[in-house]
């Protein structure tokens, strides 16, 4: 099911309102949660409802889109629990040891994002071969 750019970031702004209130999760509101939590600089924004929706992030004026960053966070976890593409979950263990988990993810995701705009501009499904290759390189 598809979800709107606001619909999206809603459910950013409930899990959040949710750990601040101490409520509990549902699983996938749990690694929301724990995604968020890993980025501190994010909370502020997450405080604020109606900046959220009306912002807009433009990689032309170096502006990094927190919801698309927290999202490449989601997938990789996502990616991992289920091992798509297969192999995965061992590189992410892998790299989790050498680098921790947050600085893991962050250098894998440099990998699926370079595998989505190419699949974008060829308009393809990712090349899981040539992401799992970037990924072996980390």
């Amino acid at each position: 099911m598809y979800q709107s750019r606001d619909d999206t970031r809603q459910v950013f702004l409930d899990v959040w309102k949710k750990i601040l209130a101490q409520q509990l999760l549902e699983p996938m509101e749990t690694i929301i949660a724990d995604v968020i939590q890993l980025h501190p600089e994010y909370h502020a924004l997450l405080d604020s409802d109606k900046k959220v929706h009306e912002a807009d992030y433009s990689v032309d004026n170096g502006q990094t889109n927190p919801f698309l960053h927290m999202g490449m966070h989601i997938a990789l976890r996502e990616q991992t629990s289920v091992d798509r593409p297969p192999g995965i979950k061992q590189l992410h263990q892998k790299l989790m040891k050498k680098k921790g988990i947050h600085e893991a993810e962050h250098a894998m995701m440099e990998c699926l994002g370079q595998a989505l705009w190419f699949a974008q501009r060829n308009q393809t499904l990712p090349d899981e071969t040539a992401y799992l290759d970037c990924l072996k390189k980390l």
